[in-house]
């Protein structure tokens, strides 16, 4: 652990329950807290920053800085907590971004996720996409379902990350945390060597390219569990941007690969609680099943949303199905879900009571 130069300011932050910490040279800092931007009087001038970036990174980091203009890192700092830190160049000036990482992993109950998530968890082998903007919560929730398996199974699981966020301490599972940069030269050599230290289940911190995912897909498709965080903002997406990854005579091959080695798309959106502070977890759930394999390989994604929203049984969701719920629970507002909502005309109708079949005629449910 270690002291900073930013110490005060970050103990601010974690007391006022901020999400982010915005550092500009000669500029007030700023606070993320919910939604909303709020101000503070603390003015960084170059030399704090400097030293600031000196306190938690390494020669070699700053070197490659330099060279590049962005570095992240993880920092833990004493009596606070860990943050993970992005420093970049702007308009000739160097700025930082930190984020909390509230490193005591919580339940899916604690985080207003579903029961669902558990039986995901459990799947033994294939690939599981935790996808959203930055911010959404994907790490949160994936700290969540590795810890609910550390609770209950004996395995070995590898996580590779940049940085590491949180950490895990053993339980009934084997935990082995690689940092990129640190541990590893590479997501792709970090995935490429995993498979030869007899892993249960590889998380991986984000899937950024297409090497990376041809390795957890290896990965997925020799027996292990690969759970991995994509930006995307739905299932569908989530395919389209994987295959969108190969030329036009690969995308036959890999869609048949994710039809047989996919196990679910978790998509998450934050969405503002209508009454109190903070937000409350939107989110879709996609399980492969034979109608969802069939649909991938043959491309016919426009239909995955209806696939999903007739599977409630098997525990699936749209974004739509959950934002009705969380109104009709009284813990978002009509409006917020509305903004949130991928299709809002069609969540404007079920408010009213009309729900679309696959043929686009109306049901009115009483």
């Amino acid at each position: 652990m270690s002291v900073t130069v930013l110490h005060d300011l970050l103990e601010l932050a974690v007391k006022s329950d901020a999400s982010d910490i915005h550092i500009k040279t000669g500029s007030p800092s700023v606070f993320r807290v919910g939604n909303d931007i709020v101000d503070t009087s603390f003015v960084p001038d170059a030399a704090l920053i400097a030293q600031f970036c000196h306190q938690v990174a390494t020669q070699e980091q700053l070197d490659k800085f330099m060279q590049v203009g962005d570095l992240d890192l993880s920092l833990l700092e004493d009596e606070i907590g860990r943050f993970r830190v992005n420093v970049h160049r702007q308009r000739n000036t160097t700025s930082i971004n930190l984020r909390w990482v509230k490193n005591t992993v919580r339940t899916f109950a604690e985080l207003g996720l579903p029961d669902t998530l558990g039986k995901i968890s459990e799947v033994p082998r294939g690939i599981i996409f935790l996808t959203g903007t930055t911010g959404s919560g994907k790490s949160t929730t994936m700290a969540a379902m590795l810890e609910y398996i550390n609770q209950r199974y004996r395995r070995h699981i590898i996580t590779i990350e940049d940085p590491i966020e949180y950490e895990f301490t053993d339980n009934l599972s084997i935990f082995e945390q690689r940092e990129v940069g640190i541990d590893t030269e590479s997501f792709q050599s970090a995935l490429t060597h995993a498979l030869r230290q007899d892993p249960d289940i590889i998380m991986v911190g984000e899937m950024r390219d297409k090497t990376s995912f041809e390795a957890a897909l290896q990965a997925a498709d020799t027996g292990h569990l690969v759970i991995t965080t994509l930006h995307a903002t739905n299932a569908w997406q989530s395919i389209n941007r994987i295959v969108d990854l190969y030329e036009k005579d690969e995308q036959d091959q890999i869609r048949e690969s994710l039809s047989n080695n996919l196990a679910a798309i978790i998509s998450q959106r934050l969405v503002t609680r209508a009454l109190g502070n903070g937000r409350v977890p939107a989110w879709e759930i996609m399980i492969n099943n034979a109608v969802i394999s069939k649909l991938i390989l043959e491309d016919k994604l426009e239909k995955l949303p209806g696939a999903i929203a007739g599977a409630t049984n098997e525990g699936m969701s749209t974004f739509n199905q959950c934002l009705l719920q969380l109104v009709n629970e009284g813990q978002i507002s009509e409006e917020d879900a509305l903004e949130a909502s991928d299709n809002p005309d069609a969540l404007k109708m079920n408010f009213e009571g009309i729900f679309l079949t696959a043929s686009g005629a109306g049901t009115i449910s009483g």
